[in-house]
């Protein structure tokens, strides 16, 4: 992954400052293909300006892009990266926002901590079975 995809975010700005960008300028920042910003916007996750066929990016659209990207980097869904995106605009001072986004940020890393466990415990049952497999060989040896 491009190093400015990872440290893009919300409120970080360009390299250049700039206000518009193209569907060119988002893939090479960002990493992902141009196909990949048409389907956020068929999804309705971003909002390009149409200027004859050609998309123009807005500040709001690369942010939310940000928020699209990393939340996808740790699991989350569609639905939820949207819910969390769109509460944006509740004119609270985004207070609803971080309290949601907050909420999913703990259901999720309670959900990896579950995997991690489960992970763990299949990585045990087979480093035994490993053991039983080596012992059964051992003994074979011996007949």
């Amino acid at each position: 992954m491009p190093t400015a995809a990872v440290h893009a975010a919300i409120d970080t700005p360009d390299s250049a400052d700039r206000d518009r960008f193209t569907i060119s300028d988002l893939s090479a920042e960002f990493g992902v293909t141009a196909r990949a910003l048409r389907f956020y916007e068929d999804e309705g996750l971003i909002a390009p300006e149409r200027i004859g066929l050609s998309r123009v990016y807005s500040r709001r659209d690369r942010a939310r892009l940000a928020w699209i990207l990393r939340g996808k980097r740790v699991g989350f869904s569609l639905a939820d990266i949207r819910e969390m995106i769109d509460l944006y605009d509740l004119g609270d001072g985004r207070a609803t926002q971080r309290h949601v986004t907050a909420e999913k940020c703990r259901d999720r890393i309670a959900q990896l901590r579950r995997q991690r466990g489960d992970i763990d415990a299949a990585i045990a049952e087979l480093e035994h079975f490993l053991t039983v497999l080596a012992d059964v060989d051992g003994r074979g040896a011996d007949r």
